[in-house]
């Protein structure tokens, strides 16, 4: 881990806080970018779910992992799909993970949002770093395309 980087840690407060905002999420009320991320543990086979921001731009839907390689990370790799929940709508989406030169976009849109205030203690670089900068943090936040999708209403 260089200098100046957080390390993510799942804490009680961090637990409480995620089931407080997927509680919402779950009722469709927040930021319109929150979904619940729900994936199949690669070891465990049990479903797991976290609360997600996307990035919807005009290149296409975007997951950001902002803590690095956690456990869903792990998990959309392995399988290659997962779900995404917000209000009464469920969305299976197929993923690819992209390279650092596609994910540098998608991971200065990420951070040039009010969201920079929880998750920018995890990065390198600001909204207004140069390109290359992004490009060499990508590693260390991996970014999946979602390719494919088929939304269904409960």
């Amino acid at each position: 881990m260089e200098h100046g980087t957080k390390r993510f840690a799942m804490t009680r407060a961090r637990r409480v806080l995620n089931a407080v905002v997927g509680g919402a999420v779950a009722y469709g009320v927040g930021p319109r970018d929150l979904h619940l991320l729900t994936t199949r543990g690669a070891r465990t086979g049990f479903l797991r779910t976290v609360p997600v921001s996307l990035v919807e731009n005009t290149d296409g839907r975007f997951l950001v992992a902002p803590y690095g390689e956690v456990g869903w990370v792990r998990n959309i790799r392995k399988e290659g799909y997962a779900t995404l929940r917000r209000g009464g709508w469920i969305e299976l989406v197929s993923v690819v993970e992209v390279g650092p030169e596609r994910a540098a976009p998608v991971l200065r849109e990420y951070l040039d949002h009010p969201r920079i205030f929880v998750v920018g203690p995890y990065f390198q670089v600001t909204p207004d770093s140069p390109q290359e900068d992004f490009e060499r943090e990508a590693p260390r936040h991996p970014v999946f395309e979602i390719v494919r999708s088929t939304v269904v209403r409960i």
